[in-house]
């Protein structure tokens, strides 16, 4: 099949890449840098002509609350258009556990409107909901610090590998479409505060984190139980401990 992968480049999109590549597949990163640009169309038609599937894994360049929703609703659009011209049998989607549940943030909103076009679309479609990455541990801490301390709500969350993500987007996208969504998740519960003060001591980071049941994350105030998914999510192996044992090398 040809592939064509939106945001194809980055940390998802260039595993998927990888992996549908092995099994056979024509995969295709489709990015700005590869003259594809979702915001204005240039290049969507040269990208998607002949393609048979479609995946979007791109994330905005910026949070704020307009911006976000502009770059979502807007890309997917044009890439929901583009799509029906070229005959795209299947367009899958990258999003996040919880999605619905954290209306508080711009960004979420603005996961909830992409979501929205790809189901009122004439596509077949698949949507993964993922839970947060071990990569973004960092970048979780960093948008939490206040000086040298870290402030996270003791809420659950069950994170994931990126590369198991990855696998999960590409065993989607060689499947059937679901016309719904699906939940992936990492084997193990954490406390937000209680992940994110692991993953900082992992790399002598010497910042405090504090549980703090008042903290946002990325806009949200957080219950117990929103960052993880319901039970029927298809669960990988990768645990945290093993991951950082990995990356630290």
């Amino acid at each position: 099949m040809k592939i064509v992968v939106i945001g194809g480049t980055g940390l998802i999109g260039s595993k998927t890449v990888a992996k549908l590549t092995a099994q056979g597949h024509e995969a295709v990163a489709a990015s700005p840098n590869s003259g594809v640009n979702t915001l204005t169309g240039e290049g969507l038609a040269d990208a998607l002509a002949g393609a048979d599937v479609v995946v979007d894994v791109s994330n905005s360049p910026s949070f704020a609350d307009d911006a976000v929703m502009d770059f979502f609703t807007t890309s997917t659009r044009n890439v929901l258009a583009a799509e029906k011209d070229a005959g795209v049998k299947h367009h899958v989607a990258l999003s996040v556990v919880g999605t619905q549940r954290l209306s508080d943030s711009g960004y979420f909103r603005a996961k909830v409107a992409q979501e929205k076009l790809i189901e009122e679309s004439d596509v077949p479609y698949s949507i993964v909901h993922a839970t947060q990455f071990f990569e973004f541990v960092k970048s979780i801490a960093d948008s939490a610090t206040d000086g040298s301390t870290v402030r996270l709500a003791p809420v659950k969350i069950q994170p994931m590998a990126a590369e198991d993500v990855a696998t999960a987007v590409a065993e989607a996208t060689v499947g059937e479409p679901l016309n719904g969504v699906g939940e992936v998740a990492g084997p193990e519960q954490f406390t937000l505060d209680g992940l994110i003060r692991q993953g900082l001591a992992a790399r002598n980071d010497p910042r405090e984190v504090v549980a703090d049941p008042d903290a946002t994350y990325f806009g949200a105030h957080l219950s117990d139980a929103e960052l993880v998914p319901g039970d029927g999510a298809t669960l990988f192996d990768t645990r945290f401990e093993d991951w950082l044992r990995t990356s630290a090398r």
